[in-house]
C-alpha cells in the first residue's frame, strides 16, 4: 500500500473515519456507511441510514461539512417512488444536521441499500479518537441497547408495534447533541456503538488505548422488551458472531446468562456514543447531556489492561 505520511488515520486501525492532514494544517475527515433496510417504511429507513452514517463523524467530536448519497435500488422490481421516499428521509435528516447533500451515486441492485459518504474539516487537536482512553475514566453510553434484537423481531413479525416505534425513534435520533456535549465537557475518547455491539466497539477502544474496561451489566441501558425477545430466540445472527469473536477477549461474570451476553454483543443500527472521560468530569457531562435532551447512563470504567487477550 502507498505510504503517505499525511494519512493520520487510515486502514491500519479499527476506525470508521479516515483522517488526512492537508497543507494548511487542518485535517480532512472522510467516512462512508450504507446498509439494507431495517424497517419497512422507506422514508424512515432513509432517516435511520443517514443518522447512522453521521454518527461516525459525531463520534470524532467534529461537525460534518457535506454529504453524498449512496443508493442501490431494484428499479425493475420496486417503484421509483420508494427510492424517492428513501432519499427524502435522508435529506430531511441531513437538514436536521445542518449539512447539504451535494450529490451521490445510484446503481441498480437486487436489494435496496442506502447511506451517506461524509466529509468534515477540523483542527487536528480537536479530533476525538478511540485510542486515547485513560485508566480510571468513566464510561458513558448515550443510547440503550436492543436495536438489533428488535429489528430482527420485526423481520419475523414478532415485534410489538410500540417497541418498533421506540426503536425507530432511537435509531432516527442524531448523535449531534451528544457529540456537542462531550466537546463542551472535554473527554478523552469516544466511539459510536453499531454493528460490532457494545463490547466489540469497547474492545476497539481499549485495544487502541492499550487498556481494559470493566462493565456493569446491570447498569447497561436496554430497551424494555428487548430481553424477552432475545430469550425467545430473536437475537440476530450478528449478536452470536460478535459474542464468538469476543469470547477470548472478555472475562464474563459467572452470573451472566447467554441472553445477557448476547445483549452486550447485539449489533446496533445508529446506536449511541460510548464516551470515556475523567471521573471528575462525569457529573458535568451527565448534566450537559441531560440539558440537551440526551439519554445517558454510566456503565463502567476504563482499567489497566487485564490478563486476557
Amino acid at each position: 500500500m502507498f505510504d503517505d505520511p499525511n494519512v493520520l488515520v487510515g486502514t491500519d486501525t479499527a476506525d470508521d473515519v479516515g483522517v488526512y492532514l492537508m497543507e494548511n494544517g487542518q485535517a480532512l475527515l472522510l467516512t462512508v456507511d450504507f446498509f439494507t433496510p431495517v424497517v419497512d417504511d422507506p422514508y424512515t429507513f432513509g432517516t435511520i441510514a443517514a443518522a447512522n452514517s453521521l454518527s461516525d463523524i459525531y463520534a470524532k467530536g467534529v461537525k460534518p461539512l457535506v454529504a453524498l448519497n449512496l443508493i442501490g435500488f431494484p428499479s425493475k422490481k420496486l417503484s421509483l417512488d420508494i427510492m424517492v421516499e428513501i432519499l427524502k428521509g435522508g435529506a430531511d435528516k441531513a437538514r436536521e444536521a445542518s449539512i447539504p447533500i451535494i450529490g451521490g451515486h445510484t446503481i441498480d441492485d437486487p436489494e435496496p441499500k442506502y447511506g451517506l459518504s461524509l466529509v468534515a474539516v477540523a483542527e487536528t487537536e480537536d479530533i476525538m479518537t478511540h485510542a486515547s482512553a485513560k485508566p480510571g475514566d468513566a464510561l458513558v453510553l448515550t443510547k440503550p441497547l436492543g436495536l438489533g434484537i428488535i429489528t430482527t423481531a420485526l423481520k419475523h413479525e414478532k415485534a410489538p408495534e410500540a417497541l418498533i416505534e421506540e426503536a425507530t425513534t432511537i435509531m432516527s435520533t442524531l448523535n449531534k447533541n451528544a457529540s456537542e456535549a462531550m466537546v463542551e465537557t472535554g473527554v478523552n475518547s469516544c466511539t459510536d456503538v453499531t454493528g460490532f455491539g457494545l463490547l466489540g466497539h469497547l474492545h476497539e477502544m481499549t485495544s487502541a488505548s492499550g487498556l481494559g474496561a470493566r462493565i456493569y451489566a446491570s447498569q447497561v441501558p436496554l430497551i424494555d422488551g428487548a430481553k424477552e425477545l432475545a430469550a425467545d430466540g430473536l437475537a440476530p445472527g450478528g449478536a452470536y458472531n460478535n459474542m464468538n469473536h469476543m469470547e477470548n477477549k472478555v472475562a464474563w461474570d459467572d452470573s451472566l446468562s447467554e441472553v445477557e451476553k448476547l445483549i452486550l454483543c447485539d449489533p446496533q443500527t445508529s446506536g449511541g456514543l460510548l464516551i470515556a472521560l475523567p471521573a471528575d468530569k462525569k457529573n458535568q457531562l451527565l448534566e450537559t447531556l441531560e440539558g440537551k435532551g440526551v439519554q445517558e447512563t454510566v456503565i463502567g470504567e476504563i482499567i489497566e489492561k487485564p490478563d486476557i487477550q
